[in-house]
């Protein structure tokens, strides 16, 4: 009975027991491609951070120190409609929309925005531990990512950490988790330096699967060594998917395979 239980624990810790639901090591992960069904300008000088469709336009969070911002950007032009220039201390990263507001994360300064969506006029500040890169929402609480292999949620009334979760791909931890966006009750997270989506299940952590979008950093002409994938919105009413890059030129409309 000691060795089983030995045997047990030493499963446990070395990561090979998931949790219900999730995958196991021997089950081969589904890769989906995509077909572009639209693209639309976007300003190649965006350092894109975090990106999410709401009524009717982007809004987009744009990064580096010093030239950070907060946009509302029309969809089908690429025009900025509004703007707020980050003060120069924070290096943007993530964000996503609560009620009538938008919050936006900062990358090392531990310190989170909330802005009146309308105005862009600033209402609140949190802090939390580590670092900032991506967020979105549920409906029910704001989920984080700060590169590592863990998902965290936040309480969004208090920006109070109420759980976190580990992100497996067949068991393995799957590092450099960035922007995300909740869609059809998965979590879409680009993963930094390559060219794939990982389809999170939030209930167990396990990849549902990957979408590989390599040949659209070249459609986008995002040649610069930074212009990464980092980029999802969805439109929830018409079913729309929006990708893009850091200094990327374009957002491209995708339909998954």
């Amino acid at each position: 009975m000691k060795t089983l239980k030995l045997i047990l624990l030493l499963v446990l810790v070395s990561g090979w027991a998931l949790e219900p639901g999730a995958q196991t090591r021997g089950a081969a992960t589904p890769v989906h491609g995509y077909e572009v069904v639209k693209s639309y300008p976007h300003d190649a000088n965006s350092f894109t951070q975090g990106l999410i469709f709401l009524d009717g336009t982007l809004y987009e969070s744009t990064g580096r120190q010093g030239s950070s911002t907060l946009r509302r950007v029309q969809l089908d032009t690429g025009k900025v409609l509004q703007e707020y220039l980050v003060p120069r201390e924070y290096f943007a990263e993530g964000m996503t929309n609560w009620g009538p507001d938008l919050i936006q994360l900062t990358w090392t300064s531990k310190i989170g925005f909330v802005y009146d969506r309308a105005t862009f006029r600033i209402k609140n500040t949190f802090n939390y531990n580590g670092e900032g890169w991506g967020l979105t929402q549920d409906g029910a609480r704001l989920i984080m990512s700060d590169g590592t292999p863990f998902l965290r949620f936040l309480d969004p009334n208090t920006f109070k950490e109420t759980g976190r979760i580990a992100v497996r791909d067949r068991g393995q931890p799957v590092m450099q988790l960035n922007e995300l966006e909740v869609v059809r009750g998965e979590v879409y997270a680009n993963i930094w330096h390559t060219e794939r989506i990982a389809r999170i299940n939030p209930a167990t952590g396990a990849v549902t699967g990957w979408i590989d979008l390599k040949g659209l950093r070249n459609l986008g002409e995002g040649y610069n060594d930074e212009a990464v994938l980092n980029g999802i919105a969805y439109d929830s009413t018409r079913n729309r998917l929006f990708v893009t890059g850091k200094l990327w030129s374009k957002v491209f409309e995708i339909r998954v395979k």
